[in-house]
Order: C-alpha cells, then structure tokens, then sequence
C-alpha cells in the first residue's frame, strides 16, 4: 500500500498534466489518472523492472485516452474548440505567460500524434526513447512527429491573430504636457 501512494504522490501530477493535455478538460484529464491508476492496482505487480513504472503508467494512460476516444468518437458533448486549455503560470514576464498559453492553446489544437508527442517531450520531459515506449511507435517517427508538430505550432503562432490588442494608439508627446 505504501509504495502505491508513493508511486501516485511521485507521478500524479505529470500524469494529470499529460492527460490534460490530451482530454482537454479537467474531469478528463482526472478520470483518466484514475482510471490509470486502477489499471495499475489490478496490473502493476506485473511489472518486473519498478524503474519503470513511470513509462508504464504513461503508456497506460495514452492507451486508455485511445480506447476512451474510439468509445466516445460516436458521441460528442462539446465542440473542441470551445474548450480552453490552460496551464498554469508561475513566470512574472506577462508576455511571456501570455505567449506561453497562446502556444499551449494552439497546441490543442494539432493532431494529436503531434499533440502527443509535443506534450510529453516538452511539457513533461521525457526523452525520444520514452515516448516511443509511451505510444508505442519508433524513435524515428517520434522525431519526425515532433519536427512536424513544432512546424505547425510554428506556423499556427504565425499566421493565427493573437489575443493581444492589435490596434496601437499615436500619442502626440506634445498633448501629455499640456494637460499635465
């Protein structure tokens, strides 16, 4: 029962993050990291190697939002877009917040086998080789699937209007000084 909750308090918080990122919603996300570690209450004594538990509840928890998302494909409650997704910020430079969630925004919005990979390599750290194990493709396609994703990331930051006020008001200097 101990190294259960060790291994919850270790890893829920990236799982959370993870799952986030790929239902879009809180309560998703949350049933997803449940789910995940019931799997893991009924199947984790299977795993010989406990170094990597981690990478074993990451896969699960792809594996179980694919399952969700073939079961669910039929049946929508939302339009996607309508959901936000934000993470949360502890940086002070607001232009840098705001451009953070912008990208983390658009990044909703990719495929998700650049979602995916996006996600776990730059939000969650995991190395080429762990997300290959994760979902289960080759290092190569991970690669290839992260060049293509930050590409359109790049090209959706480019070319899709920000949030940020566009118009910009001329101030004539001699105007301050006159009422002031």
């Amino acid at each position: 029962m101990a190294e259960f909750e060790q291994l919850v308090d270790t890893h829920y918080q990236a799982l959370y993050r993870f799952a986030y990122s790929l239902a879009k919603n809180p309560d998703g996300a949350a049933d997803l990291v449940q789910q995940t570690f019931c799997i893991w209450a009924q199947k984790g004594h299977q795993l010989k190697d406990r170094s990597k538990a981690k990478t074993w509840l990451f896969t699960t928890l792809y594996r179980e939002h694919l399952a969700q998302s073939r079961r669910n494909s039929r049946f929508t409650d939302s339009d996607i877009d309508e959901i936000e997704y934000q993470l949360p910020s502890h940086e002070e430079d607001k232009g840098r917040t705001l451009d953070g969630k912008r990208a983390i925004h658009l990044l909703s919005q990719l495929e998700e086998n650049f979602r995916a990979p996006l996600t776990l390599f730059y939000l969650q750290q995991h190395s080429y080789k762990q997300i290959a194990e994760i979902l289960d493709v080759p290092i190569g396609t991970v690669m290839s699937r992260i060049a293509r994703g930050k590409q359109q990331l790049r090209e959706k930051m480019q070319t899709e209007p920000s949030s940020a006020p566009q118009k910009v008001i001329k101030m004539n200097p001699d105007t301050l000084e006159r009422h002031g």
